[in-house]
């Protein structure tokens, strides 16, 4: 069986010095490690939902494992799979390797958690990608922490549990019985006071003056009616980064709050043509009343 977390003396998780974590997420990720439980991660892409995995690993000193979902992507590749295309073709050729049907098992991400020596991070991130059966097909080897392999008729279990965090977009509603053993935690938009914090981890000692005027055109973007895409928190980031590129002065973005002219470099927070149309439409009308 599986060594627990109070078995192997698991940290508690407080956050990072990159990256701001509310008090809401950390008692969310410490709860699903007390419980051992996946922790399933939702909220808006660019949040911070894949970041999370990767500084609990770095907070707590743990191998960090991934495993990207994509919509092809099948449960069992998690665990193994088995190359008899591969296997056919050496035998074919008259390969020694042939004799060893090992040699064509390749590890998937899970079996990689379930023999690592130190307690990992498992991440399956944006497991809404796949099959809606994808989600159900994994219940028993995450409750189990175990699988059994039957080409070699062996079972591996986990050493250690892993710590499983999970990410879903919303793309698409995930069975009840998954749900159920997992414990849930939505990631909300940051707020203002939370968005400067998180800024200043990634810009250090910038300005405040640009700073509030950036976060104020950012804020006013995503309150916009009719908006497709509302920019996210690192399409911010990619934004600040411009601004301080091209040296843009903060009374330019002030000008900006009155929805007159469209942000500068508004291409890092506008990702489709039916937003920046509508933000042009707004801003023509606004000038025209202005006048």
């Amino acid at each position: 069986m599986a060594k627990s977390g109070a078995e192997t003396g698991t940290q508690r998780f407080e956050g990072t010095d990159r990256y701001v974590a509310t008090r809401d997420l950390t008692v969310a990720v410490n709860a699903a490690v007390t419980l051992e439980r996946p922790l399933l991660i939702k909220g808006e892409p660019g949040t911070g939902k894949s970041v999370l995995a990767q500084e609990v690993a770095r907070a707590l000193g743990a191998p960090l494992i991934e495993w990207h979902v994509k919509s092809t992507t099948k449960a069992h590749q998690g665990l193994y799979e088995y190359d008899a295309v591969s296997r056919l073709r050496d035998g074919q050729l008259g390969d020694e390797r042939v004799r060893d049907i090992r040699n064509y098992i390749r590890r998937g991400k899970l079996w990689d958690a379930f023999v690592s020596e130190a307690r990992p991070v498992l991440l399956i991130d944006e497991i809404d990608k796949a099959d809606i059966e994808f989600p159900n097909d994994l219940l028993q080897e995450l409750d189990r922490m175990e699988f059994f392999v039957y080409e070699t008729s062996e079972t591996v279990v986990a050493r250690v549990r892993p710590i499983v965090i999970i990410t879903s977009n919303n793309e698409k509603e995930l069975p009840d019985a998954f749900l159920r053993r997992c414990f849930f935690h939505y990631i909300k938009f940051p707020d203002p006071e939370t968005m400067a914090q998180i800024v200043d981890v990634h810009f250090p000692g910038l300005k405040g003056r640009l700073v509030s005027e950036a976060l104020k055109v950012f804020y006013d973007l995503r309150d916009m009616p009719g908006l497709k895409k509302k920019p996210s928190t690192s399409e911010l980031l990619d934004w600040l980064k411009l601004l301080l590129n091209e040296d843009i002065d903060p009374a330019v973005l002030r000008e900006t709050e009155s929805r007159k002219i469209i942000p500068p470099l508004a291409g890092a927070l506008l990702k489709n043509e039916q937003d920046v149309h509508l933000f042009e439409r707004l801003a023509f009308m606004s000038r025209r009343k202005g006048d």
